[in-house]
């Protein structure tokens, strides 16, 4: 069965333009061309119309790139939503805690997730984990997912690709299939 006839979800997380300030997130974002990838998967998934979520991150921390008084704040223009595609404020990592979007999700009776954004290893990796864990069969989109450098705890660093990498391969056949935008759309 394609994931059209599954009455499929895309949740798009934390496409924002606070995330443009590389440095402030870490440096050295892998995969450019992530947000090119959603606008294509949120393309297909408005032509079959399929439910869309957008989901965005309120900072608590009036000093963050995140934070509702930042322009960081505003959606990104290739994941901009249109009427009718609610858009959902979370203040942690996971798009579950303290929103609606499970009760929305259930009320619609969507059992299958598509999973794109920002950033891999914190709110994509946290939001994948629970919807695994919730029971949805979830795809999480390789390259309509990127990072940023990140520092150990004794300060080495680590390069985006690798935290990207190991991220997904850490949700791999567990939480969800991890594929690219090519095979999604074939599936769609």
């Amino acid at each position: 069965m394609r994931l059209k006839d599954q009455n499929t979800a895309l949740i798009i997380i934390d496409v924002q333009k606070g995330f443009n300030d590389e440095e402030y997130w870490g440096g050295n974002r892998n995969n450019k061309e992530a947000e090119t990838k959603i606008a294509q998967i949120l393309e297909q998934w408005r032509t079959f119309e399929l439910p869309v979520f957008h989901i965005v991150h309120s900072s608590s921390n009036a000093n963050s790139k995140l934070h509702v008084s930042n322009s960081g704040f505003e959606i990104k223009d290739e994941a901009k939503p249109i009427s009718g595609e609610p858009v959902i404020a979370k203040n942690v990592n996971s798009a579950f805690i303290g929103t609606d979007l499970k009760e929305r999700l259930d009320a619609l009776e969507i059992r299958t997730l598509v999973i794109v954004g920002l950033t891999t290893d914190h709110c994509v990796s946290t939001t994948t984990r629970m919807a695994g864990n919730f029971g949805f069969e979830v795809y999480l989109i390789s390259d309509a997912t990127a990072t940023f450098d990140r520092s150990g705890i004794n300060g080495e660093k680590y390069d985006s690709e690798l935290v990207h990498q190991v991220s997904l391969a850490s949700l791999h056949n567990e939480f969800a299939q991890v594929i690219d935008t090519k095979t999604l759309l074939e599936l769609v």
